[in-house]
């Protein structure tokens, strides 16, 4: 097994510059994850996904790409994929008809997504729509934690067809709060009880379909006075223990405000990925320090910190980790786009989509 690497990495442009080079074959690099600005047409990016594979082949290639508004690549064929509260509101008129559409929507998207070389998207979204969070909003397929289950179930299924390894999130549930955790540190004051009843239900019910999952920058200060994806008793005690979940962790970007806050005081992206993994997070993305700091300077701040503190054995990693992460790598042959366009599964579920 090779050294757990649990950072996941951005990039400025649309190919690889040296130090991006550098940095992807750095030991603890372990993924990129791609955003609009790294697009151009299918072309560019199916050559930077290949740049990025002669790096490293394992390198893990991910993307946030849900559909709705949070799609990175809409442009030159990509199918502009519905938000998923489309789907939920499928299911109010035809249950059945949703979970088809909902399969067809992971299909598509999984599908396009490999074809140009794309390993693994951030979704599906299973908040609740509770109707007053800006930042979740569409994204969230329903307010009722059994059809978010249900059709996200079936979206899974849908890039599983694609070959692609699916992420839950925002563990326990964002959508009740209303602060951004891009911009704040929310604070949900719900009991533990009431969490699991309502937004963590999923996470138990789809406990033997998630691949991996994502933790809020949310406080939960009835469970732990820390944001869940820096605390232990959320990630071990209650995702594992409690609800039975064993694929990968991962932390939602370092980079957000509520991320940039611990215990009352503010840490460094190094700290912060300590924390995070001593919480029991496998992998840990830094989002938009390519283009926010000189040069990527925080991006090597935080590479030189991790392998200090491994070095030091304040942080060592694990076998187990990184058998996570592989697992997220896609599976199987990907089908080229210009066969992909003509293939009956492709064709059949762009007629469902709603």
């Amino acid at each position: 097994m090779s050294e757990h690497a649990p950072l996941i990495l951005d990039i400025a442009g649309t190919m690889l510059t040296d130090a991006d080079k550098r940095r992807l074959a750095h030991p603890l690099t372990g993924g990129v994850i791609l955003f609009s600005r790294n697009w151009k047409d299918r072309a560019q990016l199916t050559a930077l996904c290949a740049e990025i594979k002669s790096v490293g082949e394992d390198l893990l290639v991910c993307v946030d790409h849900e559909g709705g508004r949070v799609q990175r690549f809409r442009t030159d064929g990509f199918t502009h994929l519905p938000p998923m509260r489309a789907l939920g509101e499928l299911w109010m008129k035809d249950a059945l008809a949703a979970t088809n559409a909902a399969t067809a929507a992971g299909y598509v998207l999984g599908a396009e997504l490999r074809a140009c070389g794309v390993d693994f998207s951030f979704t599906p979204v299973l908040d609740l729509d509770w109707g007053g969070s800006s930042v979740i909003g569409d994204r969230a397929f329903h307010r009722d934690a059994r059809v978010v289950a249900m059709l996200a179930k079936s979206l899974m299924h849908g890039l599983l067809l694609a070959g692609v390894a699916n992420c839950g999130k925002h563990f326990p549930g964002h959508g009740f709060v209303k602060a951004d955790s891009h911009l704040d540190l929310p604070v949900d004051t719900r009991s533990l009880k009431a969490l699991l009843a309502e937004d963590a239900a999923p996470y138990r019910w789809l406990n033997t379909t998630l691949a991996s999952v994502m933790p809020a920058h949310v406080v939960y200060p009835k469970v732990d006075s820390r944001p869940a994806g820096f605390s232990s008793r959320w990630l071990n005690d209650i995702l594992r223990g409690q609800l039975g979940f064993g694929g990968a962790i991962v932390s939602d970007d370092l980079s957000m405000a509520g991320a940039r806050v611990i215990d009352g005081k503010p840490v460094s992206f190094t700290e912060a990925a300590l924390a995070a993994l001593e919480a029991g997070c496998d992998l840990v993305p830094l989002c938009n320090q390519s283009v926010e700091s000189e040069g990527g300077s925080a991006i090597d701040e935080l590479l030189e910190g991790l392998a200090q503190a491994k070095a030091k054995e304040r942080w060592q990693g694990s076998d187990v980790s990184e058998e996570r992460r592989l697992a997220l790598l896609a599976r199987g042959p990907a089908l080229p786009w210009d066969e992909l366009m003509f293939e009956r599964d492709y064709m059949h579920a762009l007629d469902l989509l709603p």
